[in-house]
């Protein structure tokens, strides 16, 4: 009993402990499957359940586009936007689309040829479209070439591309992580962790790689030399992450996680920097929210999208260690 009585009280301290968001913004009371926050923070792709795909303008705090996917926009699975905020792209299991945020145009829709898994789209328009066969596809910014990437043996679950297109990373259910070339299927890097890949991000300028698995194991990568630049300080049996940005220049990495949390983390140590944790609302059953996308707004404050249709900013000074 006295064990049970020390337990309650500790979790009511973390929970108090807890820093507050500055900013809550309710973007849908709809069901939320997909969000990709642009990378400064000012917009936000969002796939919902009824309203399908809008992009929403932060500043404003009000929709600019809707878009259809094919004839289901509610089955989108996955988006992603440019690091330059130029371009949207939705996945679904059998397509893919292209937007233009400048002017809200469709720049294009390709079916797939296997069941679509990730996404991820460079500053030109070029696409990377992981799938569950173990290729990944990798479109041009003309559209006039395509690659099919053969490197994997099991489902990808994970792509990454850098802003001007040159590098692609993907990570698979064969526990591989493979750095390559998008225009040639070249392959530049490769690395193995300890179960299958769940995430993989690229930093802007392509020099950094991450990626973490099923269990605890997240790595951070030179992608030039290919040597381990460090591993995430994880203290617990396991973590996995649902979002991840190389942010302040290369010097921290931004994730999140489905479990509610927003980590701030150190490329060069793995040391954890800063902990937030998304609110829980009550539209769902599950006591709990996965963060879709996570971005830094201006200087010092951190920015997710999660499950709850909440976006949430904090403070970067305030945090739990």
């Amino acid at each position: 009993m006295q064990k049970l009585v020390l337990l309650l009280l500790s979790f009511s301290l973390l929970q108090a402990c807890q820093p507050k968001p500055e900013e809550v913004v309710e973007l849908t009371q709809e069901p939320l499957y997909a969000a990709s926050l642009t990378r400064n923070a000012e917009g936000v792709l969002l796939s919902m359940a009824s309203s399908g795909l809008v992009y929403w303008d932060i500043t404003s705090q009000s929709p600019m586009y809707q878009w259809r996917h094919g004839d289901d926009s509610s089955n989108i699975i996955a988006t992603a936007v440019s690091a330059n905020s130029q371009f949207a792209v939705s996945l679904s299991r059998d397509s893919v689309a292209l937007w233009s945020i400048a002017d809200g145009q469709s720049r294009g829709w390709w079916s797939l040829p296997a069941s679509g898994q990730s996404v991820a789209v460079a500053d030109n328009g070029a696409l990377l479209v992981g799938l569950t066969d173990g290729s990944v596809l990798s479109l041009a910014a003309n559209q006039d070439k395509l690659i099919k990437y053969l490197g994997h043996t099991e489902k990808v679950n994970s792509v990454a591309i850098s802003a001007n297109g040159s590098l692609a990373l993907s990570g698979g259910n064969d526990n591989m992580v493979h750095l390559w070339n998008p225009s040639s299927g070249q392959p530049e890097q490769s690395w193995q962790l300890n179960s299958r890949v769940v995430k993989v991000a690229l930093s802007d300028d392509g020099l950094l790689a991450f990626a973490s698995d099923s269990t605890n194991d997240a790595r951070i990568w030179d992608a030039v030399d290919g040597e381990l630049k460090s591993k995430l300080n994880i203290k617990v049996r396991q973590k996995t992450f649902s979002d991840a940005r190389f942010v302040k220049a290369n010097r921290a990495l931004l994730t999140g996680t489905p479990a509610r949390e927003v980590i701030l983390w150190r490329t060069d140590s793995g040391k954890k920097l800063g902990n937030w944790q998304v609110a829980v609302t009550k539209k769902g059953q599950i006591n709990s929210a996965v963060v879709y996308s996570v971005a830094i707004k201006g200087i010092n404050q951190v920015v997710s999208v999660s499950s709850n249709g909440l976006l949430e900013a904090w403070d970067m000074t305030s945090t739990t260690r």
